[in-house]
């Protein structure tokens, strides 16, 4: 099988997407670098095949999905089942939380991944 995290394919698309992220993105970002969450190195913007996550903790294989207004739509909640399935064949689990948790309750957010990583550790 080949490469499949991180494809040179991709990189221009990581790159716009890290040059150029949500709000949410942003507030939650500032929370997950340097290892803040329970120790874990977490990626933003880390490509699985020919998709990006918005975050992803390579040691527990961990995606995470912020989620905002679009993802209401039928199109994209087709897309966005579409490209989960393809990444949990790699054994990736995903947590998928709104926008709005994260500017509304952030330490609410928090506690999901938290508790989403006690799940999954080994």
């Amino acid at each position: 099988m080949g490469k499949i995290y991180n494809r040179f394919q991709g990189n221009k698309k990581r790159k716009k997407l890290r040059n150029n992220p949500t709000k949410s993105e942003i507030i939650l970002w500032n929370e997950l670098q340097g290892k803040k969450l329970d120790g874990y190195k977490f990626r933003r913007q880390y490509g699985v095949g020919p998709f990006v996550v918005d975050f992803y903790c390579p040691k527990l294989k961990l995606a995470i999905e912020i989620d905002g207004e679009s993802h209401f739509k039928k199109e994209l909640q087709e897309y966005d089942k579409k490209r989960q399935k393809y990444m949990e064949k790699f054994g990736i689990r995903f947590l998928r939380i709104f926008d709005i948790e994260i500017f509304e309750n952030l330490d609410g957010a928090l506690d999901a991944i938290s508790n989403k990583i006690k799940q999954i550790e080994p």
